[in-house]
């Protein structure tokens, strides 16, 4: 067979004609992205409806042409979301895909489509459309959690519980209050979210510098709503991968929050603590031990944070040695930033499906809210209104509990009223300072479920502080 007509047996790619050897098929298998980057299609395909458009507006093809155009990549997406399309490896990517079929459809149309565009903006564009669409699946799925967290603070309104700093017994608060502090931190990542989405359009960029056809680059920012400057280097817009690492920073960032939760959970879930049941359905058992009870969906949310980092420093280290412009490297960008995604989306829909099965153990949690003397902030704070200094106050009580545990006492509410004065009077003594005679008043400020009720101060883990905010949640989240 002659060499052209061994050429022409199987469709060229786009770049075919300068190079003088085809292809052999290790580097057709190395150099493919059309695996992994074919879901891409739908932007892919917008983004071709939005330049043919433009083109036409600028006189470079017809109405007729713009026409058959879309005629043709509205029936390839028909068919790619039927199943009833073959993604050829041998035109490499998504974009010459659906080139080389809508050549294959309506001819010389197809042909005219690429005028004024490179592959570069191309799958910039695609990218951008692509990572906005996913920020909002994101968003949605986040405010899933929220309302989940939400539910559980609800219902949880008068479950008093320990918190804790460095895992040790802290203060005692509202157990909805913690359901409110995931809560917070989720909607800060709904808000990075926003912040991550790209605002500007790269197509027009060529596949460096541009072009001498006359492109109108906003009209095609225009019918994305893509309102960020339309104008921008077509060097950078082509280099630039900067909204893909906000993405998957932010992506980083909501496995780290889901990572913590999932490991407060675990703790919580121990028999040690048994603070928090969840659903049967979201743990599994032991090969070798019947009686385990294992939170295995939390532990796997926990182990894939680090998967989201390791995307997140892959993308880094991708970009870092690049020279300016388009180099091949970028085709690595989409892979890792679709792993991330997958994940990061995966756990956010398996945490709210946990959070939605769980309730805080109240009959485990009482028994326990007189151990690590949960109050000696309170009474600290109680003394410093009786006119103490809180360093002093903060001596008194530290010297209350070790009083308390030398005697075998377990909570600051055991000692009488006249065995407190002593200690306090000793102290003040030391002081330079004169007795403070303290009253039956000191109880209020004793015991965890009383101590809740005194927090005061905004955002504050119970009383009308907590009250507030739960109100101001349900009114954001419309529950």
């Amino acid at each position: 067979m002659p060499y052209n007509a061994a050429r022409m047996a199987q469709p060229e790619k786009s770049w075919q004609a300068r190079i003088s050897e085809a292809t052999d098929a290790l580097a057709q298998s190395f150099v493919e992205s059309i695996s992994y980057d074919r879901r891409l299609y739908k932007h892919d395909i917008a983004g071709s409806l939005a330049h043919a458009a433009m083109l036409a507006k600028v006189g470079l093809i017809t109405e007729d042409e713009r026409a058959k155009i879309e005629q043709g990549l509205r029936s390839i997406e028909r068919d790619i979301e039927a199943g009833n399309f073959v993604f050829d490896e041998a035109m490499e990517d998504i974009h010459m895909v659906v080139e080389a079929e809508l050549i294959k459809r309506i001819g010389d149309p197809g042909r005219k489509l690429h005028t004024g565009r490179s592959r570069n903006d191309q799958v910039a564009l695609d990218f951008v459309l692509w990572l906005r669409e996913s920020c909002i699946n994101l968003h949605s799925q986040l405010l899933d959690l929220q309302r989940a967290f939400l539910t559980l603070a609800t219902k949880s309104s008068d479950v008093v519980m320990p918190s804790f700093t460095h895992l040790q017994r802290a203060q005692p608060i509202i157990a909805g209050a913690e359901a409110l502090c995931w809560l917070q931190a989720f909607a800060n990542c709904e808000d990075r979210l926003y912040y991550a989405r790209p605002t500007s359009s790269p197509l027009g960029s060529g596949a460096i510098a541009g072009t001498s056809l006359p492109l109108e680059r906003k009209a095609v920012a225009e019918q994305f709503e893509l309102t960020g400057d339309a104008f921008w280097s077509t060097i950078y817009a082509t280099a630039a991968r900067d909204g893909a690492c906000d993405f998957v920073y932010a992506c980083a960032m909501i496995a780290q929050w889901l990572s913590r939760w999932a490991e407060q959970w675990i703790i919580y879930m121990s028999t040690e603590f048994g603070f928090i049941k969840i659903a049967d359905r979201y743990t599994t058992s032991s090969s070798m031990m019947p009686q385990k009870r294992n939170p295995d969906m939390l532990e796997l949310i926990r182990g894939r944070c680090g998967n989201v980092y390791g995307d997140l420093f892959a993308l880094m280290t991708i970009l870092k040695g690049l020279p300016i412009g388009y180099n091949r490297d970028l085709q690595e960008d989409k892979r890792i930033v679709f792993r991330a995604y997958d994940t990061v989306s995966s756990c956010l829909t398996m945490a709210a499906a946990i959070v939605n099965s769980a309730s805080y153990d109240r009959e485990r949690i009482e028994p326990t809210l007189d151990r690590g003397f949960l109050d000696a902030t309170s009474l600290a704070e109680y003394l410093v209104t009786q006119g103490i200094p809180f360093r002093t106050a903060h001596h008194i009580v530290g010297t209350l509990v070790a009083h308390c545990e030398k005697h075998g006492k377990h909570a600051l509410s055991q000692l009488p009223v006249a065995e407190m004065n002593q200690v306090v009077a000793d102290v003040l003594r030391s002081h330079g300072r004169a007795a403070v005679v303290l009253t039956d008043e000191v109880y209020t400020a004793l015991g965890a479920h009383n101590v809740v009720r005194r927090y005061r101060s905004a955002g504050a883990a119970g009383g009308k502080p907590f009250e507030d905010q739960l109100a101001a949640w349900k009114q954001r989240l419309g529950l």
